[in-house]
């Protein structure tokens, strides 16, 4: 049986379109591995509601990502998973809801994401017990962390009774112990953002206990320059938004802001199904990051116009089995790149 299950259908079987792109972007990402270089992971969108953890908790672990930038949203709903996973409710034909049907979701106290919903009761107010009284002691200390420092502490001092789910599916959990440089961009967008924003307005916690943007910014300078010694960092990126926007300028902010030199990009994948002719950022090409001096010419450049729930496990479970089985990996790699340069010259002929 073979070590590479998923390398070897991947390599087999994905030859064009979105699928070739999946399979040439995973055979560069490994290969920049290989050389010694880093990952910076961007993650938008509903991941972990999506369960992402079961493949990005392992990948982790295993030295496959070395920074992330995500949204509030995702960073709590990480832990959410972690604490009350067994609460969770899923409606597989949420497409035929009635405005009825949400309603009684509502008045169930749960928060419907697509085809799950989140408990508000195991989830929203478990874990404000625990963070505010945490806001609280850091307000009355003079106390100022970055957002997602504030939850780093508290997943890694949570009692493994109060686990509802699987700890080593929880990729916050993975990120905490690995100390993982991370930036939260518009933390203030999510539930406990919100949760936060009350708390300050009753006077009982400082806003000022939560280091800015601009701070998460001013400090991404400093882990970027350690994150691209050598070979570089590439950027993997999960949608669109501020979760990818915010830490891919970091590049043209140390080169025009700073006045230092900064190494570009060493690579650029993002999962996306936003079109680029709307306008929006999202979707704008790779191409379009060159006349921003966040990538070049010759930065190994993909983009998969896919679901990313189902693109990003795959590709993720296929880097694990590369980096169980590097040398077989390589081998496997190397020979469908042999195979394509040869058909690629024939065809010349």
């Amino acid at each position: 049986m073979s070590k590479l299950p998923i390398l070897e259908f991947v390599t087999r079987n994905y030859q064009n379109f979105n699928a070739r792109a999946t399979r040439d972007a995973l055979f560069a990402y490994w290969e920049h591995i290989q050389k010694g270089g880093r990952m910076y992971w961007a993650v938008a969108g509903a991941m972990s509601s999506a369960q992402l953890g079961i493949t990005l908790a392992p990948a982790i672990r295993a030295g496959l990502i070395h920074g992330m930038s995500v949204t509030g949203a995702n960073l709590e709903e990480s832990l959410f998973r972690l604490v009350a996973h067994d609460h969770y409710k899923d409606f597989p034909d949420y497409r035929y809801f009635t405005k009825q049907d949400d309603t009684r979701i509502l008045d169930q106290r749960m928060r419907r994401v697509t085809d799950t919903s989140i408990p508000e009761d195991e989830a929203f107010r478990a874990v404000e017990k625990i963070l505010v009284p945490m806001w609280k002691r850091a307000t009355e200390e003079g106390e100022r962390r970055y957002w997602h420092e504030y939850f780093y502490e508290l997943i890694q001092r949570l009692p493994k009774n109060k686990h509802r789910g699987d700890a080593d599916e929880c990729w916050l959990l993975a990120a905490a112990r690995a100390k993982l440089p991370m930036v939260v961009p518009g933390h203030e967008d999510s539930t406990f953002g919100n949760i936060f924003a009350g708390h300050v307005k009753f006077g009982e916690c400082s806003a000022s206990i939560v280091k800015s943007g601009i701070e998460y910014m001013a400090g991404l300078y400093d882990d970027y320059k350690d994150l691209a010694k050598g070979k570089g960092v590439g950027f993997f990126q999960i949608g669109g938004g501020i979760a990818g926007d915010f830490p891919i300028c970091v590049v043209p902010s140390i080169k025009y802001d700073l006045e230092q030199r900064a190494k570009p990009w060493a690579y650029f994948c993002q999962i996306s199904d936003s079109t680029t002719s709307y306008g929006s950022y999202s979707g704008a090409t790779p191409n379009e990051k060159i006349t921003w001096d966040k990538l070049t010419e010759k930065t190994p450049m993909f983009v998969i116009e896919s679901d990313a729930t189902i693109v990003a496990p795959l590709l993720l479970s296929a880097l694990l089995e590369c980096k169980a089985n590097p040398d077989a990996a390589d081998r496997m790699i190397g020979a469908a790149k042999k195979a394509q340069r040869q058909r690629l010259a024939r065809r010349r002929r």
